[in-house]
């Protein structure tokens, strides 16, 4: 069964970094567009970034250009977050996110929250 596990995400004052893991059971990621997205309380869910099933495409919001990166790593069937200079408005759960045909697939979600 294809299911998408996020971890990785914690607390952390502002200025501080994480890195966020999205591991992929069932299928491998190399073949596929990976993103990743976020939603704070009380407000929509955003996208935050996407790696290209090919790598040669990556795309960032302008929130978090310049601060998060993403990759993917094929041997360990994970697309990393890196993100860094972490603000308090980069609070939210963080969802990785694909689709294989037709179907969606969404992990739970890690939970992000920058405070001093």
């Amino acid at each position: 069964q294809e299911q998408l596990v996020e971890s990785g995400g914690g607390l952390v004052q502002p200025g501080g970094s994480l890195r966020l893991s999205c591991a992929a059971s069932g299928f491998t990621l190399d073949s596929y567009a990976i993103g990743w997205f976020r939603q704070a309380p009380g407000k929509e869910r955003e996208g935050v970034s996407c790696i290209s099933s090919s790598d040669a495409i990556l795309y960032y919001a302008d929130s978090v250009k310049g601060r998060f990166t993403i990759s993917r790593d094929n041997a360990k069937n994970t697309v990393y977050l890196q993100m860094n200079s972490l603000k308090p408005e980069d609070t939210a759960i963080y969802y990785c996110y694909t689709w294989i045909g037709r179907v969606n697939y969404w992990g739970k979600g890690t939970l992000v929250t920058v405070s001093s």
